[in-house]
């Protein structure tokens, strides 16, 4: 097992990462205290894994909420169920919230133990590659609007992260793709030899071999923790973990959530960014065939949706968060392995760029 911190001073918080940590009773005993817990999951992941961490909690006789399987349940309708369901279960300050399940079961279990009684604890269990590389990890929580994506909100921190490897055997093809976006990510804000190592490790890493996928979720946590640590509330570095997002959120919003997977909207929302610091003479036309050629080895997509014209794009992206006092924020390449937030992109270079 590997484990790394995110350290926030009091509130800093362990990350645990191998495989069967689900059945590790006395380490997940440790984090959720002897209150009764409430563990929000899934249509898809309830079958699969409630039983096993309902057993572990059995003295304290557990509650369980599940939830329908889609983005388009990160709602404020579904945060009101699940808060109205502790409220009718006498659920105290001491109760703890496990969240057992992806990005959206993190977020929306995430926000409700931020808002419910002003705060309460909470775990993140991701079974998903992208919520074990990002989304579980850095306190952000969130319900997504019609208007907008994570557009109602907070930063949050949980106790602990317990990521269990083993879920990912469970994990359909798309939903593993989509999590390498994130994966991507990471090797184009901090590190370019990280992008050869995941075109080299293709086999293993497609294969779920137990090693390279540890190691391959340590990096990305590592590096989003020591982010975090600099700058938890996005004030200006962690930013910089955007990369991709902003188009990629557009995409989301325009297409309908659930339509297009997070992660395939972040990878096209890459190239999108990537061809734009070219056309800026950020990148040479050899790193952005590089970006290209290792997002469509793990079969994601590496263009916006053919049907999207550049003015759905601006008006979505004109509610994005990182924009400050109108203007549009776009985190942009400056060479492999680095990143910077630029505001000076004009309405009519994304014409020009998404071309329609």
């Amino acid at each position: 097992m590997l484990e790394l911190k995110v350290d926030l001073n009091e509130r800093s918080y362990p990350i645990f990462i191998g495989e069967h940590l689900l059945s590790d009773k006395g380490r997940l005993k440790q984090y959720v205290g002897q209150s009764r817990p409430v563990i929000v999951t899934n249509t898809t992941i309830a079958p699969l894994y409630l039983d096993s961490l309902l057993a572990i909690f059995d003295a304290q006789k557990p509650l369980h909420f599940v939830i329908p399987d889609g983005e388009q349940y990160k709602s404020l309708e579904w945060f009101e169920k699940i808060s109205a369901f502790l409220l009718e279960h006498n659920c105290g300050r001491d109760t703890c919230l496990i969240a057992l399940g992806g990005g959206v079961v993190g977020d929306l279990t995430g926000f409700v133990a931020a808002c419910y009684q002003r705060g309460v604890p909470f775990i993140q269990i991701p079974t998903t590659l992208l919520s074990q590389v990002d989304s579980s990890v850095g306190g952000k929580t969130a319900v997504n609007h019609p208007l907008g994506k994570n557009m109602i909100g907070a930063f949050y921190q949980p106790k602990a992260v317990f990521i269990d490897t083993k879920t990912l055997s469970t994990l359909p093809a798309r939903e593993f793709a989509a999590g390498m976006a994130e994966v991507i990510k990471y090797a184009l804000i901090y590190d370019a030899s990280f992008l050869d190592t995941l075109t080299e490790q293709h086999p293993q890493l497609s294969a779920l071999d137990a090693e390279s996928l540890q190691q391959v979720i340590y990096k990305c946590c590592a590096i989003k923790a020591e982010i975090v640590a600099k700058d938890e509330t996005e004030a200006g570095l962690r930013a910089l973990l955007n990369l991709g997002h902003t188009f990629g959120h557009a995409i989301e919003a325009q297409m309908g959530y659930g339509n297009w997977l997070h992660g395939e909207a972040v990878a096209a929302g890459m190239m999108i960014a990537a061809n734009l610091a070219y056309q800026r003479g950020a990148l040479s036309a050899a790193d952005v065939e590089k970006i290209r050629r290792v997002i469509a080895l793990y079969q994601l997509p590496t263009e916006a949706p053919s049907e999207m014209t550049a003015a759905q794009f601006l008006q979505h992206m004109r509610k994005d968060k990182k924009n400050k006092q109108g203007k549009i924020r776009f985190i942009l390449p400056t060479q492999l392995g680095q990143c910077a937030l630029v505001d000076d992109v004009s309405d009519e270079t994304v014409v020009t760029l998404i071309g329609r």
